[in-house]
């Protein structure tokens, strides 16, 4: 059975930076570090994964590429008396992902907008950069567009904002995880568990202490 192009673009993406695909994405990283932090692009770096996500050719979508640092927080070093382990400099990671924080700086540039998900593009040793799509819930063709009308009510504002994304719902722990250790999902199961055996430990205040015959 024949493929399509899109399907071999993907295979691209699988392993960017490696091969012809690299030569490419070192040029463009070269000129993306040149730019602003928000730039809209004329199409789609990733013309198949856009689509996928929703992103139509049409009056009223935009797309966007934002920049962001990688890392975690910058704080910076107390010049008072501390030891080296309460100096509390490394270790300072914000809670939400880097795709995430691209969201929300480019609905706050757009505000008009309504943002309808975003994908990464390419990284280098200090930043990322992600592709974001945006609609215009008051644009015509948008209104009459039965698959993406559905922006146009206003309960949909600042959807990175509220954790409404793809990005948002995988930070808030709304994927399917089967329980898998780590998960919110997990940790909300075994914190369940505790309250309903009455269970507390034994470091915290008005613990008691448990025999081994009530385990």
């Amino acid at each position: 059975m024949a493929k399509s192009a899109y399907h071999y673009m993907r295979l691209l993406w699988k392993r960017p930076y490696e091969g012809e695909h690299g030569l490419l994405m070192r040029a463009r990283l070269i000129e993306w570090r040149r730019q602003p932090t928000i730039v809209r692009v004329e199409n789609p770096t990733r013309i198949e994964r856009a689509r996928e996500l929703g992103y139509k050719a049409k009056q009223g979508v935009i797309v966007v590429r934002v920049r962001v640092r990688k890392g975690g927080r910058r704080k910076q070093r107390p010049n008072k008396g501390r030891r080296p382990k309460r100096m509390g400099v490394y270790g300072f990671a914000p809670a939400k992902s880097l795709r995430l924080i691209a969201e929300e700086r480019a609905q706050a540039k757009y505000t008009n907008m309504v943002l309808l998900n975003s994908y990464y593009v390419g990284e280098d040793g200090r930043y990322k950069w992600y592709e974001v799509i945006l609609v215009d819930p008051n644009n015509p063709s948008i209104k009459s567009d039965p698959e993406l009308n559905w922006v146009c009510s206003g309960k949909h504002r600042g959807r990175p904002f509220r954790g409404l994304t793809s990005a948002g719902k995988k930070m808030r722990g709304l994927r399917k995880s089967r329980g898998l250790k780590g998960t919110h999902k997990y940790k909300w199961m075994k914190k369940q568990k505790e309250r309903e055996e009455r269970r507390r430990h034994e470091a915290s205040r008005g613990a008691r202490i448990i025999s081994p015959s009530e385990e």
